[in-house]
């Protein structure tokens, strides 16, 4: 397909669905005013909210930590099955079925189905993590395993290893430097996906931005969204440092 044509057609599809959507940029313009509204009613961010903040947060952190090492002990034995340079067809296709219903449910609905089993409070939001951490972290892993060199693989095979030994020697030393990044990626993830599933009843700092977004209490949303964002960049700077640690050990 010729260059032209393929951009006419995703041209062609934007004008379509935008008119289905009635997508008007004029709305956008005349909402700025309520914009504005909304900021003039968050400023000053609401500082007794500070200590509430600081547990909401530390509670959402645990939740996301705990829900993303037991997705990712879950998620790396599908991955491998689900690897085309290392299983058949016979496991890959019901192993990559397993992940593609897991991810199909968005973390904030998996919080639902969870407060209804076992009823709110972090509990379900650790389980809503993990279970979509599974689905998502497992096809970026066996991606990874898919993509380094058969050159490990076939030469440890040549030895006479099983299957296992194959994974466990070289497999996953071949993919460790991108399964550690997908794996804090996808704590960072977690970390603010987690924020909503108090919505729900889920636990963590969305209890409360839930609540005060009811009350139409912005300042104290502010302040709560503030502390989110520090507490984000937070991680995103652990995450630099032990990215950086790890790839200059392995470089030695």
């Amino acid at each position: 397909m010729k260059k032209g044509i393929f951009y006419g057609i995703i041209l062609a599809l934007f004008v379509v669905f935008s008119v289905n959507l009635k997508i008007d940029p004029s709305d956008f313009f005349a909402g700025i005013p309520n914009l504005a509204e909304l900021f003039a009613d968050s400023f000053p961010p609401d500082t007794s909210m500070l200590t509430i903040g600081a547990i909401a947060i530390l509670e959402t952190l645990q939740i996301a930590f705990i829900g993303t090492i037991l997705g990712t002990i879950l998620a790396l034995p599908l991955a491998t099955l689900s690897a085309r340079n290392l299983f058949s067809k016979r496991f890959i296709v019901p192993a990559r079925a397993v992940l593609a219903m897991l991810r199909t449910l968005p973390s904030l609905l998996w919080a639902v189905i969870f407060v209804i089993m076992v009823g709110t409070g972090p509990f379900a939001g650790v389980l809503a993590v993990m279970m979509y951490t599974v689905g998502y972290l497992g096809k970026l892993q066996y991606e990874a395993i898919e993509g380094i060199s058969n050159e490990p693989l076939e030469a440890i095979s040549s030895t006479g290893a099983n299957k296992l030994q194959i994974i466990r020697f070289a497999a996953l030393p071949e993919a460790a430097n991108n399964l550690l990044s997908q794996l804090l990626f996808m704590f960072e993830y977690n970390v603010r996906s987690s924020t909503i599933l108090g919505f729900v009843g889920a636990g963590g700092i969305g209890f409360y931005l839930g609540s005060y977004l009811r009350f139409l209490e912005y300042d104290k949303v502010l302040m709560l969204l503030l502390i989110t964002f520090v507490a984000v960049i937070i991680i995103d700077y652990l995450s630099i440092l032990i990215r950086d640690r790890y790839l200059a050990k392995t470089l030695r």
